[in-house]
């Protein structure tokens, strides 16, 4: 065993140099951080959304930090824009080695008011969105020999609370089409994997966030004594993405501050 310096080794271990990424959600939230924690690690990433303004910005800042970015804006609310939006993507910077998949709307009325409009988008862009991705993908990331799926999905996959609804449902889900993923493509080095957060601040959790005393109850549930951050995912989404993680498919990993064992 040689004693190499530690830069080489955890380059050996995390480094995504020559890796191509596709987050989709990328220009906010969790999924803006683990963008920009994948671009940092040496990835290509292509960051898509809708917003061409946040996207703009997003990539602005990586580039500007000497990173490989770019932005393609789709429609994932359909079938036909998640498509596009996924041929657009591979056009950048090649087929993707890496899937995240961030990109979700959370609506959530009252269970007995939940018509098929709110559980068609929920599915439409929680579900379908990320099942045609790796359809798209994960083929050709086997053929290669290497692949990294991650899906965001969230604390209503396990447990029901604050009105789950329809988006419960679609979380749960992903995270079945997760260990579906895993089963079909871990034997040609691809691994499927899930980051359960906790409560995290972000713009999609704008209705909890405006409430402090609900805040604040959160925070109390968690082992940590604070609710997450967007930047809390940086580490976990590099070590899901990278060598490191070879042999971890199938799994969810909470990153929630002990929120869902406390």
């Amino acid at each position: 065993m040689t004693n190499e310096p530690a830069s080489d080794y955890l380059s050996g271990l995390f480094s995504l140099e020559g890796r191509t990424a596709l987050v989709t959600g990328g220009s906010s939230g969790i999924g803006r951080a683990i963008a920009g924690a994948l671009a940092r690690a040496g990835a290509s990433v292509v960051v898509l959304a809708r917003k061409e303004a946040e996207l703009a910005a997003t990539v602005e800042e990586l580039t500007g930090g000497g990173c490989r970015a770019a932005w393609v804006s789709a429609d994932l609310s359909t079938r036909e824009g998640i498509k596009a939006g996924a041929d657009a993507a591979a056009e950048v910077f090649g087929e993707p080695d890496i899937l995240v998949n961030s990109a979700g709307i959370n609506l959530r009325p009252p269970f007995g008011e939940l018509g098929e409009d709110v559980w068609d988008a929920t599915m439409t862009v929680n579900l379908d969105a990320p099942f045609l991705l790796g359809q798209r993908f994960g083929p050709g990331m086997a053929e290669r020999g290497y692949g990294r799926i991650i899906h965001v999905t969230s604390q209503q996959a396990h447990r029901a609370f604050v009105q789950s609804g329809a988006y419960g449902v679609s979380k749960g889900a992903l995270e079945s089409l997760a260990r579906s993923q895993a089963e079909a493509w871990s034997p040609y080095g691809v691994t499927a994997n899930t980051l359960v957060p906790g409560f995290v601040m972000t713009p999609l959790n704008a209705r909890l966030s405006s409430d402090p005393e609900k805040v604040a109850a959160l925070a109390a549930r968690t082992m940590t004594g604070r609710n997450g951050l967007a930047d809390d995912f940086a580490g976990a989404a590099v070590f899901l993405a990278s060598p490191a993680s070879a042999y971890v498919t199938g799994h969810s990993l909470f990153v929630d501050g002990g929120f869902s064992v406390h």
